[in-house]
């Protein structure tokens, strides 16, 4: 199989999230298949402009302060995800700007872009956010939607019945 080098591979939006970590290893798996890497990209915006202009300089990171802080997230994310060692197919991406817009621009160009999304709307509130819900509405890629793995669900067992259950020889009375 040839592999994927022109095209941006699996573009998956990573805000440090459970729902993140799902769709990173999500995204790996199916670049296995594809033959192609995967793009872990945080956005990240400055925060300053949040604080009241009389707020004291103490109390407002700089930039610097911020684009280390986002990266610690973004390589938190990926370590989560993978443990000590990362898989080769997978290239983190830091980027400052707006997340949504910053997914689009990364994913163009790519085979699709995945995003985490919470198992189910908690609280009546949809199970994708804000940033997804853009990213849905204005991708020129696939999007998919990869759900948090839900710990109170029981995992399915393999149950053997008579049928399939190895027979034994009979043993003989007497």
């Amino acid at each position: 199989m040839t592999r994927l080098s022109d095209s941006n591979g699996i573009v998956v939006g990573v805000d440090g999230s459970e729902a993140a970590v799902a769709a990173l290893r999500w995204a790996v798996e199916q670049a296995r298949i594809l033959d192609t890497e995967v793009v872990a990209v945080h956005a990240w915006e400055p925060t300053a402009r949040r604080f009241a202009p009389y707020a004291p300089a103490s109390a407002r990171p700089t930039v610097a302060e911020e684009r280390e802080q986002a990266a610690g997230l973004l390589a938190s994310a990926v370590r989560k995800a993978f443990g000590p060692r990362i898989d080769s197919a997978v290239r983190v991406v830091l980027v400052e700007g707006p997340p949504a817009r910053v997914l689009l621009q990364q994913a163009r160009g790519a085979l699709l872009l995945a995003l985490g999304r919470r198992a189910h709307g908690q609280y009546e509130l949809p199970a994708v956010g804000s940033v997804g819900r853009a990213c849905l509405r204005h991708a020129t890629v696939p999007v998919v939607t990869v759900p948090v793995c839900d710990q109170s669900v029981p995992r399915l067992r393999t149950v053997v019945t008579a049928t399939s259950a190895p027979s034994r020889p009979a043993q003989r009375a007497g």
